[in-house]
């Protein structure tokens, strides 16, 4: 038993870029949608392309034959350790290509979770490196929370910020289906932009 849970517990992901990879592998293994459901919070959002609670729109979801493919390139992590946000690139099945940001949050239970999933097409492929830059927030002071969000008047949105402050993200999507995503990290003297998504609305 006790065995059983060391194995476990080294088999857990123990950062984010763990997560992420673990996730693509689940994709691949168990079915793209499946691997989605087991991955995602239950407050988790995705776009498609307003935005969706993510369980609700994927439950009893059929896998597509292949799954969707992707790599992390870089991962921006709060100081605490708590909040991170991944990119990196993506392939389908049929060559197309793409990049995604993904925000991930650690449970109380020590594992990994993604609250929100996002992305778009790209004419070319991300690199795929050994491994991604890792970025962590600058630690005390505390950041600055989020204090107010400039965004359309009619469109819909969502933030948050890491327990310590220290990283903070924030979305918002038109009636369109436009959609700005950003990430944030504390430097140790002020709030810095390290992650700037914006997505055309789709085509009619």
């Amino acid at each position: 038993m006790i065995l059983a849970a060391l194995i476990l517990q080294a088999a857990a992901p123990q950062t984010a870029v763990d997560a992420e990879r673990a996730f693509n592998a689940a994709a691949q293994a168990k079915g793209q949608w499946t691997a989605f459901r087991e991955f995602a919070a239950s407050d988790a959002t995705m776009f498609v392309p307003q935005p969706v609670k993510a369980q609700d729109w994927l439950k009893d979801r059929k896998d597509p034959p292949k799954s969707v493919e992707w790599w992390p390139t870089a991962s921006y992590v709060s100081c605490d350790g708590k909040l991170a946000v991944n990119t990196g690139g993506w392939k389908r099945p049929d060559g197309s290509v793409g990049y995604f940001s993904t925000v991930w949050r650690k449970e109380t239970d020590g594992s990994w979770k993604w609250i929100v999933d996002g992305g778009d097409a790209l004419k070319e492929a991300r690199p795929r490196p050994a491994e991604p830059i890792v970025v962590r927030a600058t630690c005390g002071p505390d950041g600055e929370s989020i204090a107010s969000i400039a965004a359309p008047a009619d469109a819909k949105v969502g933030y948050g910020e890491s327990p310590d402050a220290t990283i903070s993200w924030y979305w918002h999507v038109t009636p369109d289906g436009a959609r700005h995503f950003n990430a944030s990290i504390w430097n140790g003297e002020a709030d810095t932009s390290v992650l700037t998504d914006d997505i055309a609305a789709p085509a009619k």
